[in-house]
């Protein structure tokens, strides 16, 4: 569950955000502040995942408190002018929303926030997640984080990594590779290669292209590109 707090120098704006944020599990709407002031105290001394914070108030705006910040919790603007989304994007916002908000706007905002820390838990999982393999008479230990992509030739695989110019040789299928790989970024794209779709630079019906390397797509993978097209989540 998101530790969020709203600040806003209007209460019935605060009292919206109140109503539409009670019947959620995802979020706790903890705090609601018509003052910067207090608000930056309650930021000083609670954690705080995710900031609902109006632009345009009377003391500072919202663009200018966010920035003076020194530890930035997520943040979700509200205002009632539309000319500051650029702005708001600029300081890495996760959404927009534009009063009188609507609750399903609402609920895409919220989503999106928790959407980005699953995402940033897993980036974290799989930065320290490993996949084991036989090789060389010894077992090794590889960062699944840096794992390129996997190639697959008859009876063995070769395993392209970072941080080495030579491949992992080991001898097992792709289908039990695959297995070990309980990361879903990665994804068969044809008999013979595995790949993280996290690394896609770009791709068409046919190819996948990971920065200046070139994928084909076998005709029963073709879905691979339906979960790059469509924002489906690769964890």
């Amino acid at each position: 569950m998101l530790h969020c707090i709203a600040i806003d120098d209007e209460p019935l704006s605060l009292d919206i955000l109140k109503a539409y944020s009670e019947p959620l599990n995802s979020i706790t709407l903890a705090g609601t502040f018509t003052s910067t002031a207090l608000a930056r105290e309650y930021l000083d001394n609670n954690i705080v995942d995710l900031i609902f914070l109006d632009i345009e108030m009377a003391d500072i705006d919202g663009l200018s408190f966010y920035r003076s910040l020194n530890t930035k919790p997520m943040v979700i603007f509200t205002t009632a002018y539309s000319n500051y989304a650029v702005q708001g994007f600029e300081v890495a916002a996760l959404d927009y929303l534009l009063k009188p908000i609507s609750t399903e706007r609402f609920l895409q905002a919220t989503q999106k926030a928790c959407h980005f820390v699953a995402l940033q838990q897993h980036i974290t999982h799989a930065n320290t997640a490993f996949l084991s393999v036989r090789s060389e008479y010894q077992t090794k230990k590889i960062t699944l984080s840096e794992i390129l992509y996997i190639e697959g030739l008859n009876n063995h695989v070769k395993i392209y990594t970072d941080n080495s110019p030579k491949p992992i040789l080991s001898m097992m299928s792709m289908k039990e590779v695959l297995s070990k790989l309980s990361d879903r970024r990665f994804a068969r794209i044809h008999r013979s290669y595995i790949i993280d779709l996290s690394r896609v630079t770009s791709y068409n019906s046919r190819y996948i292209f990971i920065e200046n390397k070139q994928f084909p797509i076998g005709d029963t993978y073709r879905d691979v590109t339906k979960r790059l097209s469509d924002g489906s989540p690769l964890f």
